[in-house]
């Protein structure tokens, strides 16, 4: 018999969402700074974009998970 927590991999699946949100608007910002080597020549509407989608995945993607997830009313 199992003890793990059902909802563990549920919670796991929320942070990575929210890390990867966190990533996302940490490159827009550099991206819109110019302060990626690599990527020097991408526009900087570029990085204004992937800033704002990256909030959008750190707040309001796990809420909008969360909810689909929720068990129905009894």
């Amino acid at each position: 018999m199992s003890d793990r927590d059902p909802a563990f991999p549920r919670w796991l699946a929320l942070q990575g969402v929210r890390f990867v949100g966190v990533v996302t608007v940490l490159i827009g910002v550099l991206i819109e700074a110019g302060r990626l080597p690599g990527l020097s020549g991408v526009p900087r509407w570029l990085g204004y974009v992937l800033a704002v989608a990256g909030l959008v995945a750190v707040f309001a993607l796990p809420r909008l998970i969360a909810r689909r997830w929720r068990s129905p009313p009894q």
